[in-house]
């Protein structure tokens, strides 16, 4: 990886403008953004409703590091690199599952929930199995979503934990089900998904059934007209749901209200599960949409809560997760239809995909030189753009170029 190439393409950066071509293509450029990025920061894994009971666990790549997170025999939720300590294949294949123990499928080496090395069949009488267990990855759960972070000292997590707590907590996501999960393959750089799904610059004509409930026209932060946010906060407030907005330079969370006559994120604005994690306001309490940098953005409605992760495959794919919570007693076929559930997201998805694959073509021209974003309409893509240099900068600062 030439740090070298890096550091002159994020220090050329044209303020309030998109970032040099090469950010965006290069192959030294993506493994930077591994190590520096996703390397370093909070990543959303999912969610405790995917590993309910020990022994279940989730498995899932960040790049192209294999973690899995598993529910111990005590209860405890643990995170581990998702390599066997012997000759480094991974334990789980990406996907969510079941065992009694992590066994490696190459040489049987048998890993308890908690991590320790159990079995490790034919070694020597002095070989010490305490000396090889699963080496870990930090973990904290907030209200029901599962943060990882595989820096050696993550970032302070607290502030997220105490300002976002309030507001996603009355989602009920502890007692969640999922309903369904997806994942996309896009082929264009990670950094042009999410700039993406940051923004409703394109939203109005480019996606016809979010613009139904979705305030396609609103300014800066979901800046609504004066008035009217007012009135909704004040409303949230009544009914014990706190509105915010709250963050930091790496995650945000703001609970705002839909359009007119609309109740839920769907394509007919009305309600796709009868059983709502939200009872208060009988349900009319807008959308609560929290992000989380690099990659992630979350809507949590009454009725069910869509969770999107931008993961990188390579400078020129990404693989876009979608993740459908519902309250764990809803009944699929009584209190809900998984179509009408996942329409609205899913053609959102591919809507997008069609507009990130055309922008990464569109990066490789010679012709390309960095555009001004909108501040109004691109003022979040603005945001994660100046926090991807900020913390790019930061990383290039510490290590030898």
């Amino acid at each position: 990886m030439d740090l070298s190439g890096v550091a002159q393409w994020v220090g050329s950066r044209r303020a309030g403008h998109s970032l040099p071509q090469h950010l965006y293509l290069s192959p030294d450029a993506f493994d930077f953004d591994l190590a520096a990025i996703f390397g370093t920061s909070w990543l959303l894994a999912g969610f405790t409703a995917e590993v309910k009971q020990p022994g279940d666990y989730l498995s899932f790549m960040v790049g192209r590091w294999p973690v899995i997170v598993v529910r111990g025999r005590d209860g405890v939720l643990r995170a581990f690199h998702n390599s066997c300590r012997h000759r480094g294949s991974i334990l789980c294949k990406p996907g969510a599952g079941h065992a009694p123990r992590l066994t490696c499928p190459y040489h049987r080496w048998s890993y308890g929930l908690d991590g320790r090395l159990l079995a490790a069949g034919r070694m020597p009488d002095d070989f010490d199995k305490t000396d090889y267990g699963l080496k870990p990855v930090h973990l904290e759960t907030i209200a029901g979503a599962i943060f990882v972070s595989l820096a050696q000292v993550p970032p302070d997590i607290s502030i997220l934990r105490r300002d976002l707590t309030p507001l996603l907590e009355p989602h009920n996501l502890e007692r969640a089900k999922v309903a369904h999960k997806s994942v996309l393959v896009e082929y264009a750089n990670w950094k042009l998904v999410v700039e993406n799904g940051r923004e409703c610059y394109h939203c109005a004509s480019g996606h016809p059934e979010l613009a139904r409930t979705f305030p396609v026209g609103a300014t800066q932060y979901f800046d609504l007209e004066a008035a009217a946010a007012r009135l909704f906060t004040e409303r949230m407030e009544a009914i014990g749901l706190p509105a915010g907005p709250v963050g930091e330079d790496w995650w945000q969370a703001v609970r705002f209200a839909l359009n007119d006559g609309n109740v839920a994120m769907t394509t007919s604005g009305q309600f796709a599960v009868k059983k709502l994690m939200v009872e208060a306001g009988g349900g009319d309490a807008g959308s609560l949409r929290w992000a989380v940098e690099p990659n992630n953005f979350c809507h949590s409605t009454s009725d069910y809560t869509f969770a999107f992760n931008a993961m990188p495959v390579s400078p020129g794919e990404t693989h876009v997760v979608s993740t459908w919570l519902v309250h764990e007693d809803a009944v699929e076929g009584v209190d809900y239809d998984i179509d009408e559930l996942t329409h609205l997201w899913t053609q959102t998805n591919l809507q997008d995909k069609v507009f990130a694959e055309d922008n990464q073509v569109g990066v490789w021209s010679p012709g390309y030189t960095p555009g001004p974003y909108s501040p109004t309409a691109e003022s979040l893509t603005l945001r994660f753009v100046d926090w991807y240099c900020a913390r790019a900068s930061e990383y290039l600062a510490r290590v030898p170029v």
